[in-house]
């Protein structure tokens, strides 16, 4: 229903397809995701917008090891479906679990976007994710993806990450994809952006914050007036904002979207719980009675 009101905007280039979605569709809705990829990725493509997909290297789209010929379907089934990047990452940055997916992304017919998965620790430094990066680009890679999915990043940490990748590689696409959980993500973005990142991920302002992403608005605004301006007419938005903040009201009642993921949590600089992981531990303990 949103997707005639997102094309009429003329200005994404992309929009996510389905990652955790792919299970959550069943999970939590019982209906076909593949039924809901067909149908949300049909009008995009008819218009030109890419539309990109999360891939869990040895997972595959779910959430438990699959062997190599299902996850090579994997890539052939999404691009058949209309899906047109594979966004992979390893949590354990581990490039050997990354790599074989550049392969069924090109065989596919798909551009292959690889992950670097921020963490803190003592040897997770810029110095290593770069080398991680090169490491993906001389195995034939088309994009990187600074993930940082834990929302740990800070906003100078994000600068330099940044400006060290842009600077070995000037001419390979880079996203910046970062949560609110920490309630740092928009001045990471920011300083993304001006240290040369080529896109960032933003979630339309309902269902933003928390462990969610910063609102596509704010950053819309932010970035008005300056070179890095969007073009968008923020009224644009209205309709888009009006069915999602319908749909939030409707399952903050009945209890599946918890306002809680909607609260920054400063302490996830400590615990370092990834959002969708920890709005799904939610799930699962209200289930369990053990909230």
């Amino acid at each position: 229903r949103v997707a005639p009101a997102i094309i009429e905007m003329g200005c994404f280039a992309r929009v996510e397809t389905n990652g955790g979605g792919f299970e959550q569709v069943n999970l939590l809705f019982g209906e076909n995701p593949n039924r809901a990829v067909r149908e949300w990725t049909k009008p995009f493509h008819e218009a030109g917008i890419q539309t990109h997909m999360l891939d869990r290297a040895l997972n595959g789209l779910r959430m438990s090891p699959v062997p190599d010929d299902v996850r090579q379907l994997f890539y052939q089934v999404k691009k058949a479906q209309g899906t047109d990047i594979a966004r992979t990452f390893c949590g354990l940055n581990d490039v050997r679990n990354i790599i074989p997916s550049i392969g069924y992304a090109h065989d596919a017919g798909m551009i292959s976007q690889c992950c670097l998965c921020i963490t803190y620790s003592p040897i997770h430094t810029v110095e290593y994710y770069l080398d991680m990066a090169k490491k993906l680009i001389d195995a034939g890679c088309d994009e990187i993806c600074i993930k940082d999915m834990a929302a740990l990043l800070t906003p100078t940490r994000t600068e330099s990450l940044v400006k060290a990748i842009k600077a070995a590689v000037p001419e390979l696409p880079l996203q910046l994809h970062t949560h609110y959980t920490s309630g740092l993500a928009s001045m990471c973005l920011l300083k993304g952006v001006e240290a040369g990142a080529d896109g960032i991920d933003t979630a339309i302002s309902p269902l933003a914050l928390g462990t969610s992403h910063a609102p596509t608005e704010s950053m819309v605004a932010a970035l008005s007036g300056t070179e890095f301006d969007t073009g968008l007419d923020l009224k644009q938005f209205s309709d888009i904002r009006a069915y999602f903040m319908t749909l939030r009201e409707k399952y903050i009642k009945s209890g599946l979207l918890d306002p809680k993921m909607l609260a920054t949590d400063a302490n996830a600089l400590i615990y370092q719980v990834p959002g969708g992981m920890l709005s799904n531990l939610l799930s699962q303990l209200k289930q369990a009675g053990k909230e």
